[in-house]
């Protein structure tokens, strides 16, 4: 993971952008640089996994043109000899140097040719302009706005802006700037046609694009490891991931050493795959002491997004302390392509792809942006299988008739693509899902309430919820979330669009609580 940032104009300030940058520093720790472009100025933090040597440090420059990205591109190698031929010499082994010769061959349609998770921002030099752009479902991350002078300025993070804009907003996923305007060059949440295939051919594509995208995921000059909660989706992960590598994996679970419900499920994952498997245990005193951190470094005050983030913020803490690994593999997105317990509820099939979409184009503010500020902030890099281009636009395309849940088993697509196969056990490939933030222990959850509990009467409760328009707090603990955002990104509460909370149109999802605990369906999935 690294972290990006361009002042892209003269009225640039460099004590305010050192400033700025300075905050994200934790994303790239090996090496840092600024240049001044003669018209703004580009700054990079390196964390070092693809081209480890020096040669590999960003802005990389062509003929007065220079770039800094933030990213994986899957497949460069092809693309790089493709641009040899034309004449083009590489000097490092890094994926990002093809970015400026393919810039110069193909313009802004070269957005839409990379299989990336990727935010860059370019200074075209033969312009004097700057073109930025983010991967379609914006796993990297890139926020935007304007000094006081109605300059642009681009960040990694919106920490980084904060002092520099009044108006702090994420780049938004699928598209690209240029000339003063954002351009869409992929909508991957919308399907462009319905695809009709039949069920095992439908399931059998499932498993060959998600292994795919697994093993692409597997190259890096730096060390790899996986985070395993016991649940379907990082353990698919996980197994895949073992089967590909030539020695066992390294995998990581964390829990409250209570009441834990997947530590169980995880270590049975281990044993079956055979990885090196470590186990961390929080404590209340640290989840309750971690909490301002974590809001802080997240910069949301969504109460599902906070939640879940606190196990991964401490495991990835450990992860970083005690290991030598710089790139972790997670679970994150398989929910809104599948479906998670409150879609069940779905009362039609259009209405569950009307679902799906919503959550996908909004991922950048919920699950996406836990996973990369957990992991960024441990100074190791996020990857993200299931968010792999040719697998979620696949997933998207199938016909919902097909996605709903009418087996009785949600996710059961996914679960029969992987049936008879051995990648898992029985017991762990069909068993019901349990919330993230509940299956690192349920009284993680309760701790956390019972404290927003004890910050406020209920008077000053409804007092204080009465100064927020936008995402108006509705619980004393979404109130303590929102307080604590606002310390650190003051009047800067639209950066997220709203709380992450079931589809309350829906009957049986009119809940005032994100969990699915509180969900009628939720049965088995707490053991």
């Amino acid at each position: 993971m690294c972290s990006i940032m361009g002042y892209c104009g003269s009225s640039a300030d460099i004590v305010k952008f050192k400033e700025g940058f300075e905050r994200t520093i934790s994303r790239g720790p090996d090496d840092s640089r600024i240049i001044n472009t003669g018209c703004g100025l580009l700054g990079f933090h390196r964390l070092a996994i693809m081209g480890l040597t020096p040669s590999g440090m960003q802005p990389f420059e062509l003929d007065g043109s220079y770039v800094v990205c933030n990213g994986e591109l899957y497949g460069f190698e092809k693309t790089r000899d493709a641009l040899k031929a034309k004449g083009y010499t590489f000097e490092s082994d890094s994926d990002c140097e093809i970015i400026l010769p393919m810039y110069n061959e193909y313009g802004t349609d070269m957005f839409s040719m990379l299989d990336a998770e990727f935010a860059c921002i370019i200074y075209d030099g033969k312009t004097g302009s700057y073109i930025a752009a983010r991967d379609p479902i914006g796993i990297r991350p890139l926020y935007y706005g304007y000094d006081d002078k109605g300059t642009i300025i681009f960040a990694s993070e919106a920490k980084n802006l904060v002092g520099l804009s009044d108006h702090i907003m994420p780049f938004p996923p699928g598209c690209y700037y240029k000339d003063g305007g954002f351009v869409p060059y992929s909508n991957i949440a919308e399907a462009e046609a319905v695809c009709h295939d039949e069920l095992e051919v439908a399931c059998a594509a499932i498993r060959d694009k998600l292994v795919a995208g697994v093993k692409k995921r597997l190259v890096a000059d730096a060390k790899v490891g996986f985070l395993l909660s016991g649940g379907l989706d990082s353990s698919l992960v996980c197994a895949i991931a073992a089967r590909e590598s030539k020695k066992p994996i390294e995998t990581f679970a964390i829990g409250m050493s209570e009441d834990a419900i997947d530590l169980k499920y995880a270590r049975q994952v281990a044993e079956h795959i055979g990885s090196h498997h470590t186990e961390v245990f929080m404590t209340p005193d640290e989840v309750i002491g971690s909490l301002e951190k974590v809001i802080e470094l997240l910069g949301t005050f969504d109460i599902t997004t906070i939640r879940a983030s606190m196990g991964m913020y401490l495991v990835c803490k450990a992860i970083h302390e005690k290991t030598d690994i710089r790139v972790i593999l997670t679970g994150e997105i398989s929910d809104e392509l599948f479906g998670y317990k409150y879609t069940d509820f779905a009362p039609s099939a259009q209405a569950f792809q009307e679902e799906a979409e919503k959550r996908v184009r909004e991922l950048h503010m919920y699950d996406v942006l836990r996973a990369d500020r957990c992991i960024s902030v441990n100074s190791l890099e996020a990857r993200v299988p299931f968010g792999d281009l040719d697998f979620v636009r696949y997933v998207m395309d199938l016909d919902p008739e097909m996605k709903i849940n009418k087996y009785g088993k949600g996710k059961y697509l996914l679960r029969h693509a992987f049936e008879g196969m051995g990648y898992l056990p029985d017991s762990i490939l069909w068993r019901e899902k349990a919330a993230f933030s509940d299956a690192v222990g349920h009284s993680m959850v309760d701790y956390l309430k019972e404290y927003a509990e004890k910050q406020y009467t209920d008077e000053e409760f409804e007092e204080k919820c009465r100064k927020y328009g936008h995402a108006h707090p509705f619980t004393k603990e979404s109130l303590l979330y929102r307080e604590i955002f606002e310390k650190y990104y003051p009047g800067q509460a639209e950066m997220i669009v709203d709380f992450w909370m079931p589809n309350k149109s829906w009957e049986g999802c009119n809940v005032n609580d994100p969990s699915a605990r509180v969900l009628s369906n939720y049965g088995e999935s707490g053991k």
